[in-house]
Formats: C-alpha cells, sequence, structure tokens
C-alpha cells in the first residue's frame, strides 16, 4: 500500500490530477465533515460497493478516516487492492492532518 501526506494530496489537487478521494468513515461522520471533492464508502461496505462504484480498476483512489491512529482507510486499501485496484494511496493523517495544516472541511 502506498501512503501520501498532506502536502502530496494538496499538490495533487492543486495540479488537478485526476484520482478519486474515498472517506471511509460512517456516514454520519462523512455527512459532519469531510474534505473538499471526497465521496462516501464506508470500510466496511468497500468490497461490495468498490465494484459498483468505482468500476476503473486502474483509478488512482486515495483513503483516509479521522486521524493516523484511525484504522478505517489501511483496511479499505488492503481490501481496494485485494480487489484488483492498482493504484491505491492511504492519506494516512486524515481530517485531523488536514485540519491541523489550516485547511478546511466542507459539510
Amino acid at each position: 500500500m502506498l501512503t501520501i501526506d498532506t502536502t502530496t494530496l494538496l499538490d495533487w489537487q492543486s495540479r488537478g490530477l485526476d484520482f478519486i478521494l474515498i472517506d471511509t468513515l460512517p456516514a454520519d461522520a462523512f455527512a459532519k465533515m469531510h474534505l473538499p471533492r471526497a465521496i462516501n464508502i464506508v470500510s466496511d461496505d468497500i468490497m461490495e460497493e468498490a465494484p459498483r462504484r468505482l468500476p476503473d480498476k486502474q483509478a488512482t483512489l486515495v483513503v483516509y478516516c479521522a486521524s493516523d491512529n484511525c484504522k478505517r482507510a489501511g483496511r479499505a486499501a488492503k481490501r481496494l487492492d485485494s480487489l484488483g485496484y492498482t493504484e491505491v494511496y492511504h492519506y494516512i493523517g486524515g481530517k485531523k492532518a488536514w485540519q491541523a495544516a489550516g485547511l478546511s472541511l466542507e459539510h
């Protein structure tokens, strides 16, 4: 599994790179706050939801959760790898690192 940090994620966004940002937290946490342009696929649902919602196995996917202590995004990344997705990145810092960098969340 590949990892990225806040600087890299910001760089990808500013350059307009084509990737799908996935919040792996429960729907209520996503509704309260999430990173800009993120979609929500709960980690526990990734095995059944990803093939339907993410049909391109070569798409660049970035998963995140609440913080570097949160295990949901790591589990989701491993599950996506097992499903055959080839470009899966784990934004380890998640919402906490995003906010610590002074960046805003959507709700």
